[in-house]
């Protein structure tokens, strides 16, 4: 009895010896680093920036003699953006204001012999153009294709063949949509059409001898570029 206590004693300390031995030799779990979830991209906030592009589009001159002159307007502009974007989820609201010096103009002659639109023709010129617009994108990360829509002011000046001229400052309309993309941190390019409808002008008897309507509607393809705040 004695000799099978020794034994057994012997040989759980023999056990006891082996076990860190055992333990050392066990494959041990393999760690794995958290992984780095990088914050997605956001379009919130405010931005300033610069647009340049081309208009062409029609005006219209006509008053109760008859006389009538329709013809294309076209030319360039530039000028400056301010704008704020929400997003929620991947929809991106914003409000957008701009205002551009333009010189979209055109020349045409009346639909009768004699009239205000005669000889050299009668000139309609946009000289000045601004929009105030809401905007609707939906943002694929850095991409965010829109629509847009609201007010349009500018000034339409009424030329005639005499050389007279009147001016008008008019509110109107526009309607729109574009795309824009974000590099670089904080900057974005965009492109984007306009439709603006700016309504009728009125020159004067003193100008045109006869109150004269004159309508004014241009299409709009400008670039922008901004930078978010």
């Amino acid at each position: 009895m004695q000799r099978f206590t020794i034994s057994a004693c012997a040989g759980l300390l023999a056990l006891a010896m082996a076990s860190p031995s055992l333990a050392a030799d066990l494959p041990r779990p393999a760690y794995k680093a958290p992984l780095y979830s990088a914050p997605g991209f956001s379009w919130s906030g405010f931005y300033v920036g610069i647009n340049g592009g081309y208009g062409w589009g029609n005006t219209n001159w006509a008053n109760t003699s008859g006389t009538s002159a329709d013809f294309d307007v076209k030319g360039w502009m530039f000028g400056g953006t301010l704008g704020y974007n929400l997003q929620t989820g991947s929809w991106v609201w914003g409000i957008e204001g701009d205002w551009d010096y333009a010189n979209i103009k055109g020349t045409g002659v009346s639909t009768l012999p004699t009239g205000l639109c005669t000889g050299v023709g009668c000139e309609t010129k946009n000289t000045w153009l601004g929009t105030g617009r809401a905007r609707i994108g939906y943002a694929w990360d850095r991409f965010l294709p829109y629509i847009t829509g609201g007010a349009a002011f500018g000034n339409v000046k009424m030329i005639r063949s005499s050389g007279v001229s009147d001016s008008d400052t008019k509110i109107g309309w526009t309607l729109g949509g574009g795309v824009e993309y974000a590099f670089m941190g904080a900057w974005s390019a965009k492109l984007e059409y306009l439709y603006v409808d700016l309504g009728k002008g009125e020159c004067g008897v003193t100008t045109c001898g006869v109150a004269t309507d004159v309508e004014f509607k241009t299409n709009i393809v400008r670039a922008g570029l901004n930078y978010r705040f």
